[in-house]
């Protein structure tokens, strides 16, 4: 996790001599503790596992739903978004937590597939539930590295939107180079988005909302969706989560971003 931080630098095919054997997979045919393993780079990650529990629910659902609608993210091979969703457009959801939202969206909006990517083994367990219990059709669940499947796993201009609600703020100053939202992400992003897709970001972090903000302004690849800037009102399709709510319970303001994916 201490090198390159940057998402675009080239992958290495070949594993570091000494590193530890994988380890072993809790569910046989479910998601990977390291899917990607030796065959890219080891650098600054935006992201840090959890390790909670996963319930007898969670387990149940990963064992008999991961083979349906869940991959790991191994950088071995090229998707076909479209044909994942039988044509429908498709929206990349990163970091979904435990899914409740996700799913909501999902059922709202069935004529568009998600993409929910997340390293939570037990919200990836109960998001699969979710869809099952819901008889969702239009989600699909991955398990690894988000920069690894934008960079190696799509094709270019395959996606119609890029949602990325409360991700990790990395508060202290010497973790910020962690943050996901950062103009490299930004235009690793850019080259598998269409040309009008949604970028939507969220965040309860006042000092890394006004980060985003600024990169995403910035940056020539992007369009704000307000005429006059700023951060946009939280739009009805975005569920109130029960994240949100406790922290607008302890006086915290969410701040939504919505830009547009311009062609230059």
């Amino acid at each position: 996790m201490e090198a390159d931080p940057d998402p675009g630098a080239a992958a290495t095919a070949t594993a570091t001599a000494g590193r530890r054997p994988p380890r072993a997979r809790k569910f046989p045919e479910g998601p990977a503790p390291d899917p990607a393993g030796s065959h890219f780079e080891r650098r600054i990650r935006s992201f840090q596992p959890r390790r909670s529990r996963v319930t007898p629910g969670q387990a149940d659902a990963l064992r008999r739903l991961w083979p349906l609608w869940g991959f790991d993210i191994d950088g071995q091979r090229t998707l076909d978004p479209a044909a994942m969703f039988e044509g429908r457009p498709v929206v990349l959801e990163i970091g979904f937590g435990m899914g409740e939202a996700t799913a909501q969206m999902a059922a709202a909006d069935p004529d568009t597939g998600i993409l929910a990517v997340d390293v939570h083994t037990p919200g990836q367990g109960n998001l699969l539930g979710l869809a099952e219990r819901a008889g969702l059709r239009n989600l699909r669940v991955a398990n690894g590295d988000a920069i690894i499947l934008l960079r190696a796993m799509l094709p270019p201009a395959s996606l119609d939107g890029l949602r990325v609600f409360f991700p990790d703020p990395w508060p202290k100053k010497r973790h910020h180079k962690r943050r996901l939202i950062q103009p490299e992400f930004l235009s690793l992003a850019a080259g598998v988005l269409k040309p009008g897709a949604l970028l939507h970001c969220a965040t309860d972090w006042e000092p890394y909302a006004e980060q985003m903000l600024e990169v995403l302004t910035a940056h020539p690849d992007y369009a704000n969706t307000l005429p006059d800037g700023g951060y946009a009102p939280r739009p009805a399709f975005r569920p109130l989560t029960r994240f949100e709510g406790q922290g607008m319970d302890k006086g915290h303001r969410v701040h939504d971003l919505l830009f547009c994916r311009v062609e230059r």
